[in-house]
């Protein structure tokens, strides 16, 4: 498959071995500008793998990864991957506790943790005006140990978008958070999706009720291998992911654009 110009991210058959074990199985995904996407699927589907790949840190066996027209293999993927924005729980023990909430959105630009590094008064402004997006100006002096984890969620998106991403993933951001927390933390990820010159959102999540109107496709896995993937609705309805999560579900969309699930089993 020729790469799109267009397309900020493509995997085209990207397989991933490691012995006998094949771990992802021909996977081809394109990502479009102007297009938010949701990755679902069931514990040990591939996601956690599908992300390290993006990120060079799980090398392919075969088939071909390219991110804004880079090829994977042809580029310094250190450089590249500056590009990739990403949230995850795992960078959260990194982080100093006694770091102010500013330094750590700031970091984000050095694509650093415990930030070592003079930064600048643009810098300063820079990570300003990103608390302020996160709704978390309030937050600026505190250290990181005194956030909650919804904060923390927050201002690691902040801190994400320090180095101005084309692509932001948000893997599985909601864990841990308590209903409210997580209700005011997807109503940000639908805010920071709707910014003009945003960046392309990724979420990676269990749970259709974390699919916020913003998001406009869906990738599925099922054992290392894309089960489907397209418009949104046409891969989050019941017939869909019955079958990639193994168990009759119930699908529905409510009037505001929100899913729910129920499970029989």
């Amino acid at each position: 498959m020729a790469s799109s110009p267009k397309a900020l991210l493509q995997l085209d058959y990207l397989t991933v071995k490691r012995g006998d074990v094949t771990i992802l199985d021909r996977v081809s995904w394109r990502i479009q500008s102007g297009e938010h996407w949701v990755i679902l699927g069931p514990n040990g589907c591939g996601k956690t793998s599908l992300l390290k790949t993006l990120l060079g840190y799980l090398s392919p066996t075969d088939g071909d990864l390219t991110l804004l027209n880079k090829e994977y293999g042809s580029n310094d993927w250190r450089e590249v991957r500056l590009k990739l924005g990403i949230v995850t729980s795992a960078l959260q023990a990194s982080i100093p506790p006694a770091e102010p909430a500013l330094e750590t959105v700031i970091s984000g630009r050095y694509a650093q943790l415990d930030l070592w590094v003079p930064f600048t008064p643009a810098d300063e402004r820079a990570g300003r005006n990103l608390l302020s997006l996160m709704g978390a100006s309030h937050l600026e002096e505190r250290p990181w140990l005194y956030l909650s984890q919804g904060e923390r969620q927050r201002i690691l998106i902040a801190r994400a978008m320090m180095a101005r991403p084309r692509v932001l993933i948000l893997d599985e951001p909601c864990a841990g958070l308590d209903p409210v927390a997580r209700a005011e933390f997807l109503a940000f990820v639908d805010l920071v999706g709707r910014q003009a010159r945003g960046p392309a959102l990724v979420l990676v999540t269990h749970h259709v009720e974390e699919i916020t109107p913003v998001f406009t496709h869906a990738l599925a896995l099922r054992g290392g291998k894309v089960a489907a993937h397209g418009l949104l609705q046409e891969v989050v309805n019941s017939r869909v992911l019955s079958e990639v999560f193994g168990a009759p579900m119930e699908i529905r969309k409510s009037r505001n654009g929100r899913y729910s699930a129920s499970v029989e089993v």
